[in-house]
């Protein structure tokens, strides 16, 4: 099993932090492009525990499915969602916000794994660790464009 976490701080308040992250639309744009990022779920996508999204990405040339549960929901505290379909065969991630009164910390923990069992470590240094890092490091600055300083609220939430 594998682990990544990545801690950012953003400079709104909790609530609107959180209102951003629990948008599953807002995926396709945190995303990098190269994965072809697409919700497959009809809207209107409602954020609750128990919800269901679908949807296809891209790993290299190979498009996969990707069926994602949330399994626990907490406003404005926490959301995790495991994947129940998709080319991992463990995805676990957790979405913690910390009130830091007018900030806010956002603690992101994947916890993933791999098959078949006896290419999991090789698959993983050779490309997988590397493409979940990358990842990561693409929300990462997009979100730390989006939330800047300079940013004016109504410029986020239009």
């Amino acid at each position: 099993m594998y682990r990544l976490e990545r801690t950012q701080i953003f400079n709104l308040p909790i609530e609107k932090v959180f209102s951003f992250f629990q948008s599953p639309e807002n995926l396709e744009v945190i995303t990098p492009d190269e994965l072809s990022f697409k919700i497959k779920t009809p809207k209107p996508l409602i954020m609750k525990e128990g919800a269901v999204f679908d949807y296809k990405i891209k790993l290299g040339f190979i498009p996969f499915p990707w069926k994602t549960l949330i399994t626990k929901y907490n406003p404005p505290f926490v959301f995790q969602d495991i994947q129940t379909f998709g080319p991992y065969k463990k995805w676990e991630h957790t979405h913690e916000f910390i009130d830091l009164g007018d900030k806010t910390k956002m603690i992101d923990t994947v916890e993933y794994d791999l098959f078949p069992k006896f290419l999991r470590s090789f698959a993983h240094k050779l490309y997988v660790k590397n493409q979940v890092e990358k990842i990561f490091d693409h929300r990462y600055e997009i979100l730390e464009n989006m939330f800047s300083e300079n940013k004016k609220l109504e410029e986020i939430y239009q």
